[in-house]
């Protein structure tokens, strides 16, 4: 498959108002109190999240962001997610960044590796133990559209998980419009890869510099680097790189090619966005710069002219695999060697969709109406697949629906939600000895119904006459409740159908 880059040159940016309701979010995971760092202020999460531990980390001289994590159980909970949820505006995109620093907190000597996803997307595994063992901090930054007025960002354990996951910073930061849009976010989401600076070889680029809080590290500074002018008119750039990743340039002063292995390290066999971003002040009058862009031996981009205003060169999707190789030649007539200044990669994510939002607000509202529901219960309750909330089962296609409720002797307490009727792909309902209290619901429109267990509950009222009418209904299970008046008629003579209402249920009658 061909795909051809695109240019963009500088043109007017102007910033999209954003609602007064909604604002960036920079959370301190395990802090109890909210605290100010570099200007910016830092959140207790407690807010934001239910499950979990706060710990502390004991070693000496870590940034503050760094001193506290929250972990979540491992023990039964594998493939179980954790969330936090943050409000969004659901029609914008946002930058997602996760920080992890183990401090030996679990007792092992190594990080555990765990699962991270946003929303219904699996994002990617969390794989601190390279940096741990050099002492460094570990980030994760991805672009996302949200799917609901929560955005919700989870942690799970996967089977190569042996302690506690763990978290130590969350940053949710609203994007402009403009910034990535050639990436259509409800087809995909997007991972970091690689952000660099070229030829740059200071501490990572970050706010106040980039208005967006990205990180640009140093990449390249032993390979050609170049300093530009400080006064580089770059303005206005698609993606909006700060004006300082243009002080810095990997450049050939001579008209030969410019080879660079970037991204650095291998990369998965998958389709990339990538972004090239270049900007000239030193083309001598008479003289030009133009650039032959190609990776991995396949044609780029041809004949771009570099100019002092900048100009981007991006691509997605872009297939990769390996070892990239990244080729800046003159084009035919330049009389200047290439440059570069800065890049990016992305590795494209196809979203993960959503559960039918119907069933999601009604799960909702049963975890409002249950005292003490499963600690997982946040996040899409059917997405990704193979991490669903404890106790559902869900439909497979383009209409994710749950089918299926199952929360028998988990100790629920609090009532049953009137929403559960919402919920109209269910075919099972097997809340039994528990200690749910209230009386049964209306449950005639879930047409499909086929076995509801009730039992060993503390139930009262009376027993819908509506039961009777659900044509599949096979098993219905209201022993040891606290139901009175009489068992409707279409239910006790109801072909096919095995009812048990005793023992218990003193003041119901036959």
């Amino acid at each position: 498959m061909m795909i051809t880059p695109f240019l963009f040159l500088p043109f007017l940016l102007l910033p999209v108002a954003v609602s007064q309701l909604f604002r960036d979010v920079f959370i301190d995971c395990g802090a109890n109190v909210k605290s100010t760092i570099n200007g910016l202020e830092w959140l207790a999460d407690n807010d934001y999240i239910s499950a979990g531990t706060s710990k502390n980390i004991t070693t000496q001289g870590l940034v503050p962001i760094l001193a506290t994590v929250r972990t979540f159980p491992l023990q039964n909970n594998v493939f179980k997610k954790f969330c936090y949820e943050i409000p969004v505006d659901r029609t914008r995109k946002y930058l997602v960044r996760t920080t992890y620093y183990y401090g030996g907190v679990n007792g092992n000597v190594n990080p555990p590796v765990f699962d991270q996803i946003v929303d219904g997307t699996l994002w990617s595994v969390v794989n601190t133990t390279d940096d741990y063992v050099r002492g460094d901090s570990s980030y994760y930054e991805g672009v996302f559209m949200p799917t609901g007025k929560n955005l919700s960002v989870c942690l799970a354990a996967n089977t190569y998980t042996d302690s506690d996951p763990f978290i130590s910073a969350l940053e949710v930061v609203i994007l402009w419009d403009q910034l990535y849009n050639s990436t259509d976010f409800k087809a995909y989401s997007l991972s970091l890869v690689a952000r660099h600076s070229f030829g740059y070889d200071g501490s990572v680029i970050g706010y106040p510099d980039d208005q967006f809080y990205r990180y640009w590290a140093p990449f390249g500074e032993d390979a050609f680097p170049q300093s530009s002018l400080p006064n580089l008119a770059v303005s206005g750039i698609w993606n909006l790189p700060p004006p300082k990743v243009f002080q810095t340039r990997l450049a050939r002063s001579r008209p030969e090619p410019l080879t660079l292995f970037w991204p650095p390290g291998p990369v998965a066999s998958d389709n990339y966005s990538i972004a090239l971003y270049f900007a000239d002040d030193q083309t001598a009058a008479g003289s030009s710069r133009t650039i032959d862009v190609t990776i991995n031996g396949v044609a780029y981009y041809n004949n771009l002219r570099v100019i002092p205003a900048g100009v981007v060169v991006f691509a997605n999707p872009w297939p990769l695999s390996g070892i990239t190789n990244l080729t800046l030649a003159p084009s035919p007539g330049s009389t200047v060697g290439p440059l570069i200044n800065a890049g990016e990669v992305f590795r494209m994510l196809p979203t993960g969709g959503k559960t039918l939002p119907r069933d999601v607000i009604a799960m909702i509202n049963l975890h409002k109406s249950f005292q003490n529901p499963p600690a997982d219960w946040h996040g899409d309750p059917c997405l990704p697949t193979g991490y669903s909330w404890t106790g559902i089962t869900c439909s497979e296609g383009p209409r994710i629906r749950i089918v299926t409720l199952n929360l028998t002797s988990i100790g629920l307490s609090g009532s049953i939600s009137p929403s559960i009727s919402r919920m109209t792909a269910l075919n099972s309902i097997l809340l039994g000895n528990n200690s749910l209290t209230g009386t049964i619901p209306d449950l005639s429109s879930l047409k499909g119904l086929e076995i509801l267990h009730l039992e060993n509950n503390r139930l009262g009222g009376m027993i819908p006459p509506s039961l009777g009418d659900l044509r599949n209904l096979r098993e219905l299970f209201l022993q040891n409740n606290n139901l009175t008046g009489q068992v409707p008629s279409n239910l006790a003579q109801k072909p096919g159908l095995t009812l048990r209402y005793t023992p218990g249920n003193p003041f119901l009658h036959p």
